[in-house]
């Protein structure tokens, strides 16, 4: 149980870092005018994680698939800004 919560504490804060740098970047405009909306969103997304942490069988799998998610978040985010599909 303690490995699960700390998956959701861990994992679950970069999957919603990774997610809060999609509300930010991905709307129209300068990533600026989407600072102040992404950073309300981020508390609840990273809740939402943390609780997400609990639906799994196994600390593992809560680990392997939440840091999976953070990862791929993270290497969109990276392969946007290298395309320059972002500002």
């Amino acid at each position: 149980m303690w490995a699960r919560a700390l998956a959701g504490i861990v994992a679950g804060f970069l999957l919603a870092a990774a997610a809060t740098g999609w509300v930010a970047w991905l709307p129209p405009g300068p990533w600026q005018n989407a600072l102040v909306p992404s950073l309300i969103a981020f508390i609840p997304l990273w809740m939402l994680a943390a609780l997400w942490a609990f639906s799994f069988r196994s600390a593992l799998r809560a680990w392997l698939l939440l840091g999976g998610c953070a990862a791929a978040g993270f290497a969109v985010l990276g392969l946007l800004r290298l395309a320059g599909a972002v500002q």
